[in-house]
Order: C-alpha cells, then structure tokens, then sequence
C-alpha cells in the first residue's frame, strides 16, 4: 500500500485511517441526520473526486472535510432533514477556479449573510486562477481558502437559484430552481487587467441577482 507521505497524510499509516477518522467526526456531527454508512460513502467519494485534481496533498485533509461537510448539509437541506433560512444560491462554471469562484466570494460579501453561496465546476482545474485571486484581493477580499470542487446532484438539489457560466449542458436540471445562464469571458490565460473587467462585470450581476432576491 502507498504510505501516508506518498499520499500526503502525515502522521497516518495509511488513508484508510484518516478517512475513518473524518467518517467518525462526520458521523457525531450529523447525528440524527445520516446513517454512518452514508456519511462513509460521501467521505470516501469526495476525497477521490479531489485526489484527481489535487497538486499539493497536504490540503487534501481539510478540503475533504469541508467538501464532504458541505455536502452532507446540502443533501440534509434538500431532503427537509435541516432547515433552509436564507436563500441557497449555486454558481457553476467548467473549472470553478475563476469566474464561478468570484461570484461566490462576492455574493458571500455583498449579502452579508443574507445568502448562503456554493459554487462548483463541471470538470474542476486544480488551482484557482492567480490572476483571479489577485483581481480580488484587491477590493480587500480573500480566496486562500477557496479551491476548485466537482459538481455534484446534492449541491444542485439544496439551491434555490443555479447560475451557469459557460460549462454547457453539465448542470443537472431540477423541478423548482430557478436557472440563469451568465455570459462570461473566461479569466482563463487573460491579463489581471483583463480579470478585473471579469470581477466588476461578476458584480454588476450579483447585485442584480441579490437586489431580486431580497427584496
């Protein structure tokens, strides 16, 4: 078997054990919610999705957690087992490092609060964009914590508003979500002042989008 250095889990023999461990953690968490089968089968399924895309192993253990964690909630919305108190936005571009990135950050902040915001991508990159984080980092706001994730059926059921950006036909469609369709330049291999004209035009239809749904 390949040790935990060749997988970047320090301190683990194996990946078996550090996923055990996040199933149990998980499993206190959702208690009453999910059986620990299920929890299991979402642990081990979002630490594969992000082992295929991961460059550095060691932010695999807290980008499981959270992944997996974000899930389960979003699954427990869908299904009424906990309830929704704002409106659950989901944006959604091809490699959810740059535009569908941006717009959650800046939903997040321009809401404060008042919208819960997921974002996804259809066929995730491994890093966020440089230019991207840079072109938001300097309205003060920060992506360290940000990384590319998978679509998934559980986050687009949980939505109450799915944006698209450019990633086709890849988004699940679902009886009682309300579905825009943004056309966006992709930040991809453009300047950082080419980024910027990406981030404000992002936020022009954020506020647009936050104005209909809370007024």
């Amino acid at each position: 078997m390949e040790t935990s250095e060749r997988r970047g889990m320090p301190g683990l023999a194996y990946p078996e054990e550090y996923l055990r461990r996040l199933a149990g953690e998980l499993t206190e968490k959702f208690a009453g919610v999910f059986n620990a089968e299920t929890i299991e089968r979402y642990v081990l399924e979002s630490y594969t999705a992000l082992l295929r895309t991961s460059t550095v192993k060691a932010h695999l253990a807290s980008r499981t957690i959270r992944f997996t964690t974000d899930r389960l909630t979003a699954l427990a919305q869908a299904t009424g087992a906990i309830e929704r108190t704002v409106p659950e936005v989901l944006f959604v571009c091809e490699q959810n490092a740059g535009r569908s990135q941006m717009a959650a950050v800046l939903t997040a902040h321009l809401s404060g609060g008042r919208v819960h915001v997921r974002s996804a991508g259809s066929a995730p990159g491994k890093e966020l964009n440089p230019a991207v984080v840079e072109a938001m980092d300097e309205l003060g706001l920060s992506m360290t914590e940000e990384f590319p994730k998978p679509l998934t059926d559980d986050v687009v059921q949980a939505a109450d508003v799915v944006v698209t950006m450019g990633c086709g036909d890849a988004c699940p469609i679902f009886p009682g979500k309300h579905y825009e369709d943004w056309e966006l330049i992709d930040p991809a291999g453009r300047s950082l002042d080419e980024v910027r004209g990406i981030r404000d035009d992002i936020r022009a239809r954020v506020e647009a989008l936050l104005a209909e749904l809370l007024t």
